[in-house]
């Protein structure tokens, strides 16, 4: 694991905190009951091989409301309504943002959003310790995603399994060539590659292209980042890509299921 960029650094150092103060509040035990209470995970994996095996391009459509690098990004932000509008508009699973202090999310958001339609959906957030897998669970989460910018070796194989335990899959995300190297060591075949250089913030396409070509049929390769237009589309399904990770550019959208239809077409 490398030296972290600074604003990555201070978000991990700030949810560390967060944590702290959350599980002081909320016994371990009690979570983990409320964790297996939860409606039974939907199968996000599934949903997007489902997709695949149809000859499509999968869809996670993201729900976020704001982002350290572009501020504000919907004003009037309704998790329901945005949900139904992505499953209208072909997503086949949701993620969503639940980090407050940097992203303004919510775990509210993920409730609302999943109880609105019957997508299986993400919990966009930085997993840092199997406390928050449990929470992840306990919100309805059907799957967790690892930011190996942010783990060690050790961290991402307690989290991974300590989602595999309650029966959610794991997005494993990467930058570049040693995060992926690292990120092969496990057994989740969802592999997301984030276009978005960590330290400018700049998206670039051609990171899916690079890192695509070290990746084997075995792993379910998501494009993450940058992706605005069907052409975008096309240019990382030529890569290699099976589903996309779209956010910023459909949320900004006025009609946002016919921008999802259109990204898709």
């Amino acid at each position: 694991m490398t030296a972290l960029p600074d604003a990555l650094a201070r978000i991990c150092a700030r949810t560390r905190e967060d944590v702290a103060v959350r599980k002081a509040a909320r016994p371990e035990a009690a979570l983990r009951r409320e964790a297996e209470a939860a409606s039974p995970p939907r199968g996000f994996l599934a949903a997007l091989r489902r997709a695949a095996a149809s000859g499509r391009m999968g869809l996670i459509a993201e729900i976020k409301k704001a982002s350290p690098s572009a501020g504000l990004i919907r004003p009037d932000f309704d998790p329901p309504a945005l949900a139904r509008a992505y499953r209208d508009g072909g997503a086949d699973c949701l993620s969503v943002l639940t980090d407050a202090p940097f992203f303004q999310g919510a775990p509210e958001y993920l409730v609302a959003a999943r109880a609105a339609v019957d997508l299986p959906v993400l919990r966009k957030d930085f997993m840092l310790d199997p406390w928050m897998v449990l929470e992840a669970r306990a919100m309805g989460a059907d799957c967790i995603l690892l930011i190996m910018a942010c783990l060690s070796d050790a961290e991402a194989a307690a989290l991974e399994a300590a989602a595999e335990a309650l029966g959610m899959d794991v997005l494993v995300e990467v930058h570049d060539e040693a995060e992926l190297d690292r990120a092969l060591k496990l057994r989740t075949p969802l592999l997301g590659i984030n276009n978005r250089n960590l330290k400018t913030l700049k998206t670039d396409l051609a990171t899916t292209e690079r890192l695509a070509a070290r990746v084997g049929p075995e792993r379910f390769l998501v494009a993450e980042s940058g992706i605005r237009t069907p052409a975008d589309v096309a240019r990382m399904r030529a890569a290699g890509a099976r589903a996309l990770l779209v956010g910023e550019s459909l949320m900004r959208e006025h009609d946002v299921a016919a921008a999802t239809k259109a990204l898709l077409a």
